[in-house]
């Protein structure tokens, strides 16, 4: 039963579809349909579109989505991974503000670009603050 209306699906009201779209010989003819023809032709035009995306979607590049997904996106990026080393006794003052978003440019001091990263994307993003107790 469901194969038998598959099959008339494809050997009748498909060809019979297909024989009804008015799809002009070239692209002037585009402009000469009418409101009419343009409904027609629609689905037809919307299901070719729908198959050339899924025909090119595997060959489309993941890196520019890889790419925006980054945090760091200059800092010591010849280096396999970023490693900073901060020792409490060489701080100069009591407390010491680090960034933590990677968008300052006194990195890995925080000169407050968290502040503009959040306002852009929404994020809540804000400085390591490491005190010194003073004796």
């Amino acid at each position: 039963m469901v194969l038998d209306a598959l099959a008339r699906i494809v050997k009748v009201q498909l060809p019979a579809y297909l024989k009804r779209i008015p799809l002009p010989s070239s692209l002037h003819g585009f402009t000469q349909l009418t409101v009419v023809e343009w409904l027609r032709l629609l689905p037809f035009l919307g299901v070719l579109a729908l198959l050339g995306y899924l025909a090119i979607r595997p060959f489309i590049s993941r890196k520019k989505q890889q790419k925006d997904s980054l945090i760091n996106l200059k800092i010591q990026k010849e280096n396999p991974k970023v490693v900073n080393e901060i020792n409490i006794e060489d701080l100069q003052f009591t407390t010491a503000a680090y960034c933590r978003c990677w968008r300052s440019k006194t990195f890995p001091v925080c000169d407050g670009s968290h502040k503009k990263h959040n306002d852009l994307t929404g994020d809540n993003v804000g400085p390591l603050i490491i005190k010194k107790k003073e004796v």
